[in-house]
């Protein structure tokens, strides 16, 4: 099918919803607080809307579920797509509630929010097993390896560790919203040459429905997504790479996002085994504020890097 009309609908509605959220989270005073370990100058965001994500999840579920039925494309894959947005959204959402209700930076426990992201996993898995799809790793072309039951295992850990690692890399003013853009209309290509249509046309209304908030949340952002969208957005990237059987790919066409976890992780086991930190400060984008590039430099230059590894990485699966 034609990515255009998903493409469309889905810019649409969020460019419809957006501005209502961002009226009615000021009307009701409620906005992100900013967290103390942060760079100080961004204590200045502190009460912009956020829980953004609300609009653009709402626009990609109606989005689908609405074309899917006008062009019979509405079946069990596009559904558990649409299940992962949605499931792994309300997660986010929860977490942003308790941030807005309690006036604070810290929502979900991790080990609720992990548990949920795992209960989110297995349903996807269990869906993926049900259907018959293939219980195999494809690596990069070159082979497969069968993990049977234990590849449940790797999709609980890819759609788990991926939206965890949105979720992280969303600081900047318009970063996640620019790099998820890229990334799914990656995989909307992927899916056209593959015919998966269904998958296309989940990746085209994404691409859409984030394009039209990157309009309200570039700098200076005017809302957050919150976790609402970036786990959402994570799950979801994880999710497509698993029905294209293209999983692997992800490292790649998602490299900013692994390298953000991984600064991270890095950080964390180094202060813990030595007592020094490697970086600035992390996620690594913030290391990039700390010696003076403003968010647009690092918004252009990350979005730089998502743009060619996503077009390499469709060059050598298409």
């Amino acid at each position: 099918m034609d990515g255009i009309l998903p493409l469309v609908v889905g810019f649409a509605l969020t460019l419809g919803f957006t501005p209502l959220l961002i009226k009615y989270f000021r009307e009701k005073n409620e906005g992100q607080m900013i967290r103390e370990e942060g760079p100080s100058w961004h204590e200045k965001k502190s009460g912009t809307p956020t829980m953004g994500g609300l609009g653009f999840v709402t626009a990609i579920i109606l989005t689908g579920l609405v074309i899917g039925m006008l062009t019979h494309q509405l079946n069990s894959v596009l559904l558990i797509l649409l299940f992962v947005l949605l499931f792994f959204g309300l997660i986010g959402m929860w977490d942003d509630s308790i941030k807005l209700f309690r006036r604070q930076n810290e929502g979900f426990k991790a080990w609720q929010k992990f548990a949920l992201q795992v209960f989110g996993s297995l349903v996807f898995a269990a869906g993926y097993y049900v259907w018959g799809f293939p219980m195999s790793l494809r690596f990069f072309g070159v082979g497969e390896v069968h993990l049977g039951i234990l590849y449940v295992l790797f999709v609980v850990f890819w759609l788990t560790g991926f939206s965890n690692a949105v979720n992280l890399t969303d600081g900047l003013d318009g970063l996640v919203s620019g790099l998820s853009a890229i990334a799914f209309a990656a995989y909307g290509i992927i899916a056209q040459v593959q015919g998966q249509y269904e998958v296309e046309l989940f990746c085209w209304a994404v691409f859409g429905s984030v394009l039209a908030f990157l309009l309200f949340n570039h700098k200076p952002a005017q809302i957050f997504m919150g976790d609402m969208g970036s786990l959402a957005l994570g799950a979801a990237l994880a999710a497509v790479s698993i029905l294209l059987h293209h999983e692997l790919s992800l490292l790649w066409i998602g490299l900013v996002f692994v390298l953000e976890t991984m600064s991270v992780i890095l950080q964390v086991g180094s202060f813990k085994l030595t007592g020094k930190r490697i970086f600035k400060m992390t996620p690594i984008h913030h290391s990039f504020e700390m010696i003076g590039w403003s968010e647009w430099k690092i918004d252009l230059a990350f979005w730089s890097v998502g743009l060619f590894t996503a077009v390499t990485g469709v060059l050598t699966m298409i």
